[in-house]
């Protein structure tokens, strides 16, 4: 299996905020906005295994920035890290100024998928390459979040943690 690079995995896009979708300020709702990002991240997933996938977590998100009616909004997604058969997805969300067309991070998430077969079990994935400076960050990044993800979980135990015991000592 060739490892590929983030860029590979990218999906955008982008919507228009309605009515429909808004809550009583007239903000898109939290939800909509998590089955846009889950939408995004799950063809990033696909695109990088080339399997079925399915949401293991939503490990992240972050409601920085209100999204008001009518606003045009910009879901990015790409894999940051893949380990056995999981992926971490992370999603930037931007939205586009109406006059000046100029686009400003809104909110930010961290999912992560995992890659089955048809009867539902995990299959292996690609590795990643980063690339850029970035996506070198969330690269590295990713592994701690796993650790930590998983010791708070108690599938592993705090001394085996080797990222996250780095960070202290």
């Amino acid at each position: 299996m060739h490892p590929k690079h983030p860029s590979e995995s990218l999906t955008v896009l982008t919507d228009l905020v309605l009515p429909s979708e808004t809550n009583p300020l007239n903000n898109l709702f939290g939800g909509e906005l998590l089955a846009r990002m889950d939408r995004a991240a799950s063809i990033a997933a696909r695109r990088h295994s080339r399997r079925i996938v399915v949401t293991a977590s939503v490990n992240h998100v972050a409601f920085n920035r209100a999204i008001p009616l009518g606003s045009v909004v910009t879901v990015e997604a790409k894999v940051s890290r893949a380990f056995t058969s999981s992926m971490e997805i992370f999603i930037d969300v931007w939205i586009e100024d109406r006059e000046s067309g100029n686009r400003t991070k809104a909110n930010e998430a961290i999912y992560t998928f995992v890659a089955v077969d048809e009867m539902g079990h995990p299959v292996p994935v690609p590795n990643i390459i980063p690339e850029t400076e970035l996506e070198k960050q969330r690269y590295d990044a990713a592994l701690r979040r796993k650790q930590l993800s998983l010791v708070l979980a108690g599938k592993m135990k705090p001394n085996d943690a080797t990222e996250l015991k780095a960070l202290f000592v």
